[in-house]
């Protein structure tokens, strides 16, 4: 669930999908196709990859084609050659196999005995991606989302695409995998969503549960979830990690003032961007620096994704209220360059199963949330324009399960907080929730949470999963000054304390 401070139709904020309830549609034979062996950039070893050839509208199977592509991380020992690991990657509009690195990285114990099947969904990455086209002439460090014209992007976009976009949702992503599942001839798949993907895999065990052994969902997007919730998320985040500075003796004698400063830089960027003259965080060369309130904003939510980028920021907000803004500018550079967003494909998904489903109590409650406010209004734009046939309420049910699942939260995390698990949880009758108390967004990659996946593939039961490693963790410290970080852990019977107060 990334946020892009340079989208090409999206002018301030990308935001998570809830992908949700989809009709089963009968599976063609695809045409698959496979290469003897391929790379991937940042992984070393050798991969199968192809493609299943699949219609781009399932209802008219003699139109157009499009290749799903697929890459398979083979198993060091391949003990269980009828079973597959299957890691569903997020956005939505992220490419499964360009994360193949990370994947294999995070889930090497999986690897010892299992394939690990990467497929890069409809509008993605190498299957008939979704792009749109970005404005290369325009420096990141001045640009100004409110000099954009979102509908005006959202038609640029649309014209430089030449697909039905209609087609490119949730349900029939779904399909094309159980299809490649099929034409691989795995009988059983373990699968794991992250973030976007954890809603593509209830999905999954709502129309396939036959060809699941197990299920984990990490950071779970709940099926009964508005995605514009997220912004009610960030804020929870952040009033956490004022909070746990306030808490924290070191913190709150370094920055004593962390929520006037903060107030002040917003009250002063809603009034007009900032310009100043700063050092170039790659080159290290005297430039101009424009800092808008959505940048900044922007720049703060990204932070919380990581524990490790999320310590960083009291220093950087305490900084920006005395007027450096080099630290405000070193976590913007991480994003510089835009993420790896299919931006055509997240508007199709967003646009068909989330824009409409906004109730009146959370509209209430986004009014009162800057980025949620600002997320919705984006969105409201971009779908005006965008093509899409909106999915009913049934979508929204919770999936009703007994398949083996674990269900991963992180407490720090800024889009998915351990709530909207047991949200999902309301009909699985064979699941367990672990909430990591130091973890932000992705818990697998940031804890011994890896290894609990791996033995929930092992036995195929949630009986003996244990979260107690999730605890032996040292939380870290928040950034000081230029001396480093000061480590601390607080008591286990001393949770720290979240103020009600609105900070974003």
């Amino acid at each position: 669930m990334p946020i892009n401070q340079r989208p090409a139709i999206l002018g301030k904020i990308v935001t998570l999908i809830v992908p949700i309830f989809l009709a089963t549609a009968a599976l063609a034979q695809p045409a698959h196709e496979e290469n003897d062996h391929c790379y991937v950039d940042g992984l070393s070893d050798r991969l199968r990859c192809g493609y299943v050839k699949v219609a781009e509208n399932p209802d008219n199977p003699n139109g157009r084609k499009i290749n799903i592509h697929y890459a398979i991380i083979p198993a060091v020992k391949n003990i269980y050659p009828n079973q597959a690991f299957l890691a569903i990657a997020g956005g939505p509009g992220q490419s499964a196999i360009d994360n193949a690195p990370l994947f294999d990285n995070t889930f090497g114990q999986v690897r010892e005995t299992r394939d690990i099947l990467l497929i890069d969904q409809r509008g993605t990455g190498r299957s008939n991606i979704l792009h749109c086209p970005e404005d290369k002439d325009i420096s990141p460090l001045l640009i100004n989302g409110d000099d954009f014209d979102t509908v005006a992007e959202t038609k640029k976009c649309l014209a430089s695409i030449d697909s039905d976009v209609t087609q490119y949702t949730s349900t029939n992503a779904l399909n094309d995998f159980e299809a490649v599942r099929k034409s691989l001839g795995y009988d059983k798949l373990h699968v794991y969503g992250i973030s976007y993907g954890s809603r593509m895999a209830q999905l999954y065990m709502r129309e396939y549960a036959e060809a699941l052994a197990t299920v984990t969902l990490d950071g779970v997007v709940p099926m009964q979830q508005s995605v514009l919730a997220i912004g009610l998320a960030i804020d929870r985040a952040f009033n956490l990690l004022i909070s746990d500075c306030e808490n924290q003796d070191q913190c709150q004698n370094q920055f004593p003032s962390i929520r006037e400063a903060l107030a002040n830089i917003k009250s002063q960027l809603l009034l007009k961007p900032i310009k100043t003259q700063i050092f170039h965080p790659m080159t290290a060369q005297p430039t101009e620096f424009l800092l808008t309130h959505d940048k900044f904003l922007g720049v703060i939510r990204l932070a919380l994704y990581s524990p490790k980028t999320r310590v960083l920021l009291p220093h950087a907000i305490d900084q920006a209220g005395k007027g450096n803004y080099q630290a405000i500018l070193g976590l913007y550079s991480l994003t510089m360059e835009g993420m790896d967003i299919a931006m055509g494909m997240h508007a199709s998904v967003v646009c068909s199963e989330d824009i409409h489903r906004l109730s009146a109590d959370l509209s209430a409650e986004l009014a009162q949330s800057y980025i949620g406010e600002t997320m919705f209004s984006e969105l409201s734009q971009v779908c005006s324009v965008w093509p899409s046939d909106k999915v009913d309420e049934r979508f929204s049910a919770p999936v009703s399960s007994n398949i083996p699942t674990l269900l991963l939260s992180g407490e720090l995390d800024p889009a998915t907080p351990p709530d909207w698990a047991k949200l999902a949880m309301t009909g699985m009758e064979n699941a367990k929730h672990l909430i990591a108390p130091y973890a932000a967004h992705g818990v697998a990659m940031q804890s011994c949470a890896n290894r609990i996946v791996a033995q929930l593939i092992e036995e195929s039961s949630i009986l003996e999963l244990n979260g107690d490693c999730l605890k032996d963790v040292r939380k870290r410290g928040f950034y000081l000054n230029a001396s480093g970080i000061d480590i601390f852990m607080p008591s286990t019977e001393q949770p720290l304390k979240i103020t009600s107060e609105e900070v974003l």
